[in-house]
């Protein structure tokens, strides 16, 4: 499983500039206070897959209503790893 980076929310605020280029390879990048996760910064990608996630999140489906790009997508999934 690929880990996110963590930074300070200090340093968050003084190199945003850095750290909004870094989160490209990243993808995700963990924004702490006091070494507690606080908050995350994503990348454009990392928010496209969020935002399917959440929509497909209320989606109920009969197994008889999935068609075959959501079957290939399921069978592909790799469960807790950070996506690409």
């Amino acid at each position: 499983m690929s880990t996110a980076l963590r930074i300070s929310a200090s340093d968050f605020s003084r190199h945003f500039g850095r750290i909004r280029d870094a989160v490209h390879k990243a993808g995700v990048i963990e924004v702490t206070s006091h070494n507690r996760v606080v908050g995350a910064y994503i990348s454009a990608d990392e928010l496209e897959h969020f935002n399917r996630l959440k929509r497909r999140e209320v989606q109920v489906l009969h197994v008889s209503e999935i068609d075959d790009a959501l079957l290939t997508e399921i069978e592909n999934a790799d469960y807790g790893v950070i996506s690409k």
